[in-house]
């Protein structure tokens, strides 16, 4: 027996086994519903509202992610709805959220010392004599291969499809692309001087794609988009466990990641005039997760204890595996793996910052989703994962959006709240620099105490206009940050309590990871020479804020300085010197992994990184 679901505006009709929820029924028939929580009702993305059948009662997760306004109107949680009967739905559009900030590398690679430019991609112009007597016991290959140097196991079955036709509109004139012993590529004519590739930084919650001319590390184009994975789960362990032992939902993920950087490669195509035959190589960076579910390989047992990942040693495989539309034989380079959630790209930062030579102890945080924390110096390099989870990317939060056209990106609060949004927009929502920014200054002005709690009780001690904002609704606790109509905005943006506690847990998470090197390490802050905040995120908050919400250590300010998202740089580098991809894998080999979870100190560590520091 199956029920009717129609989801609508699609106006699709399903048949769905009793019991199961909307969401797994949507996404089952192809139909994208985001569920930035995983499914797991504790945000509002997934939202549906009923418009054909019995509305069911609310669950709890129901009456506290939306509250009672939308609950009243006919709107459930669909990962919440276990369907009973015939129902229609309309799924929520999403916040329009456009115009992203996602960061690229700031910095070229020839700013980086001591970088030498061999991307191992050469091209060779030569003349070929092509067979022109019957008796000769010869072949268009053997003739090539003399004059390379090269044997048959050097050339794929794809270049011999194309070498008859190549040799003979150049007259027997070629240029050969080599990487390592192996031929990618016989084309006719002289086109040696046309050797680009890519690097691509493949982050949980954003993309990042670079063009670079091989031959002098210039780069020519970049290309950001927001990962759609996402729709499936804004944190890993979300993602993980859609895939957890479902080839089907593997295959999905992995399909989404492989289309988007197909889209990239065309945009890229479309900015530059480089065509994609011309792409030779490819380096790929990203945490552990993303890496194996680019390729197609089963994370679930990363997300089991002991979170062992598949594989961590470096990779090169032929871009024709991966389906991605660069030149087919292109070599697409994976750099290795630390442990666990500690991915390539951690290695990839290593090698941007530079700390694996650094004389003095410096630390790299790579805020994100995912956030990696790399302390050390030349002498010995420890990592661990500090997983953020999405909140500061403005998911999970009841008003809460990315870094968009609308977003509030910067707070300030003395008698009143004064506000700045990306693109000068009307306020849509608050992403996560504001959000820091708002709990800084909210500390400063008493309006949360070092617990987080939002001073209610104590209201009528603050100024008349910044008490009307401190409201209790029901049994929750809210901070008015901006009244409908105020400054343009179509509804009112509030920061809950509940708000407060998801950002505690997710620069908990932060502080707790650095926390816990220093305390292995034995580096007091005063031994710290510098920190490096790194990721899209980390270079758009604000200094003083992060270090009065605790979420950095509380070192001068002169010792703090943004270094950009040095994933992508370390991937730039990778991608236009053998030198630094092979290094790549003695700093991932050298550097000391970290388990947090596993550390009998952390959990006091953590509960104490949760609270905000005093005034």
């Amino acid at each position: 027996m199956t029920i009717p679901l129609t989801i609508l505006p699609d106006n699709r009709e399903l048949q769905v086994a009793p019991g199961t929820t909307i969401l797994k029924a949507a996404q089952a028939a192809g139909i994208d519903i985001t569920a930035t929580c995983g499914g797991r009702g504790r945000c509002t993305s997934c939202r549906v509202k009923f418009v054909r059948g019995t509305i069911p009662p609310p669950t709890i997760m129901d009456e506290l992610q939306l509250g009672d306004d939308l609950v009243r109107e006919g709107y459930r949680l669909s990962c919440q709805c276990h369907l009973a009967e015939a129902t229609a739905v309309q799924v929520a559009p999403p916040l329009d959220e456009q115009a992203f900030q996602i960061l690229g590398a700031d910095r070229r690679v020839q700013d980086v010392a001591r970088v030498v430019i061999d991307a191992g991609i050469t091209k060779q112009v030569v003349k070929v004599s092509l067979p022109r007597e019957e008796h000769h016991q010869t072949s268009d290959l053997e003739e090539l291969l003399t004059v390379i140097g090269r044997t048959t196991e050097d050339v794929s079955p794809a270049i011999l499809r194309q070498l008859p036709q190549s040799l003979r509109d150049g007259q027997g004139e070629v240029t050969v692309t080599t990487f390592g012993r192996q031929v990618l590529a016989v084309e006719k004519g002289d086109t040696a001087l046309l050797k680009f590739g890519l690097a691509v930084d493949i982050g949980t919650t954003s993309v990042v794609t670079t063009l670079i001319e091989l031959e002098s590390g210039e780069q020519l184009a970049t290309v950001s988009s927001l990962n759609p994975q996402a729709v499936f789960g804004g944190d890993l362990m979300s993602r993980i466990a859609f895939a957890q032992f479902n080839p089907a939902n593997l295959r999905k993920l992995q399909t989404r990641i492989i289309g988007l950087l197909n889209q990239h490669v065309e945009e890229i195509v479309r900015q530059s005039g480089v065509l994609a035959k011309w792409l030779y190589k490819v380096v790929v960076v990203g945490n552990t997760c993303m890496h194996h579910i680019l390729l197609g390989i089963d994370p679930s047992y990363v997300g089991l204890a002991p979170y062992a990942p598949v594989m961590r040693h470096p990779l090169v495989v032929p871009a024709r595996e991966l389906f991605l539309k660069v030149n087919p034989e292109a070599r697409v380079c994976l750099l290795p793996i630390v442990a666990g959630f500690v991915g390539a790209d951690a290695v990839a930062v290593a090698l941007a910052t530079r700390i694996y030579e650094s004389p003095e102890v410096r630390i790299a945080v790579d805020i994100g989703t995912n956030g990696e924390v790399l302390l050390g110096s030349k002498a010995r390099l420890w990592a661990c994962s500090a997983p953020a989870g999405p909140a500061l990317e403005g998911a999970q939060v009841k008003h809460g959006m990315r870094g968009a056209l609308g977003a509030i990106d910067r707070v300030r609060i003395e008698d009143d709240v004064e506000i700045h949004t990306i693109g000068e927009a009307g306020p849509l929502g608050i992403c996560g620099s504001g959000i820091i920014d708002a709990l800084a200054c909210m500390l400063d002005t008493g309006v949360v105490d070092s617990t987080g709690l939002i001073q209610v009780e104590q209201r009528d001690r603050l100024p008349l206009r910044l008490r009307e904002r401190v409201v209790m609704r029901g049994e929750e606790r809210q901070f008015v940050l901006v009244k409908k109509g105020e400054v343009g905005a179509p509804a009112e943006i509030v920061l809950s309590q509940d708000d407060i506690r998801q950002v505690q847990l997710a620069k908990g998470a932060i502080a707790a990871g650095v926390a816990m090197l220093q305390h292995i390490a034995g580096i007091p802050s005063e031994q710290v020479a510098e920190l490096m905040l790194a990721g899209g995120f980390g270079n758009y908050i604000s200094i003083r804020s992060a270090l009065r919400i605790g979420l950095i250590p509380p070192l001068p300010a002169g010792k703090i300085r943004y270094v950009g998202n040095a994933a992508s740089l370390g991937a730039q580098l990778c991608l236009v010197s053998e030198t630094e991809r092979q290094r790549a894998e003695r700093v991932a080999r050298s550097i000391e992994h970290v388990s947090l979870a596993a550390h009998p100190d952390f959990q006091d560590i953590f509960v104490e990184c949760m609270n905000f520091p005093p005034s």
